[in-house]
């Protein structure tokens, strides 16, 4: 309890950025009849019957110093997707950074083997060695901010049905721009608490402004090139699905003649027959 505490008290480093990885299943449940939206003095209105489709995993990712999260969704919850996280918080988030100190509960997939599953040999010991793992201790998750963090998440947007992955992404974008300096405030609050258990004091140490406008910048282009992908990903499916149209009608038009000929000849055949 005491590390993961000592490791909430460092400033800011922009080589060593802290941030804090936990997740959690939403379970999907579709609408049977379309809801009825809300209007002045009457509640948004749904029926009681609702459909399963499936679940889906939810990676929250927490830098309580920058007062900034993400939430990554994927299908499973296997190692080789706790694997890609971690890739992509190294890789991308913090390319530049020296180590990512990262704070993390014990699941059995929160572990260096799992980057061995999912990447070669080279890859998964260059990531490794760019981390510095803090765990929680056992019953002691509530000591994650990110673990938090989903707990403000499930009652701000997840308390409601949500179909599929496309409803959850516009729910959770609007939650990911949350003010920071309502974020300390809670860190500072939350730290409070848990160092008061322990009779010790607690400083929460303000960071460089310009080392932190430096990162938001560099998250906002990682995030527009997220953005931009996920828009070609998108044209793609729009030209494969024109393309899928064109041959359906191409399809539809071949069945056509091909029974107004039949139909032309048995007229013929007729024809003939009354000849005779």
């Amino acid at each position: 309890m005491e590390d993961v505490l000592d490791v909430y008290h460092r400033p800011y480093d922009e080589k060593r950025p802290l941030v804090c990885l936990d997740e959690a299943s939403k379970q999907l449940i579709g609408e049977v009849i379309e809801p009825i939206p809300a209007e002045p003095g009457q509640p948004e209105r749904f029926d009681y019957e609702y459909t399963r489709n499936g679940t889906a995993n939810l990676f929250m990712i927490s830098e309580p110093l920058l007062g900034w999260r993400a939430v990554r969704v994927t299908e499973r919850r296997t190692a080789v997707d706790f694997a890609e996280v971690i890739r992509w918080l190294v890789e991308e988030v913090h390319e530049e950074a020296e180590k990512v100190v990262l704070v993390m509960d014990n699941l059995n997939t929160h572990k260096l083997a799992s980057l061995y599953e999912a990447f070669p040999p080279e890859q998964a010991r260059r990531i490794a060695e760019r981390l510095e793992i803090h765990h929680t201790p056992k019953h002691g998750s509530w000591l994650n901010v990110a673990e938090i963090e989903l707990s403000v998440l499930s009652r701000q947007c997840l308390d409601r049905r949500i179909g599929g992955a496309d409803d959850f992404h516009r729910n959770r974008h609007v939650l990911e721009r949350r003010e920071r300096g309502n974020q300390m405030k809670e860190l500072k609050h939350e730290t409070d608490l848990l160092a008061a258990q322990l009779r010790e004091p607690v400083f929460v140490q303000l960071r460089d402004v310009d080392a932190v406008d430096r990162h938001r910048a560099r998250r906002r282009r990682v995030e527009a090139g997220e953005q931009a992908e996920q828009r070609r990903l998108a044209a793609a499916r729009r030209s494969h699905d024109r393309e899928e149209a064109a041959t359906l009608d191409a399809q539809r038009q071949w069945m056509k003649n091909r029974q107004r000929l039949g139909a032309a000849h048995d007229r013929l055949r007729d024809v003939a027959q009354l000849d005779h």
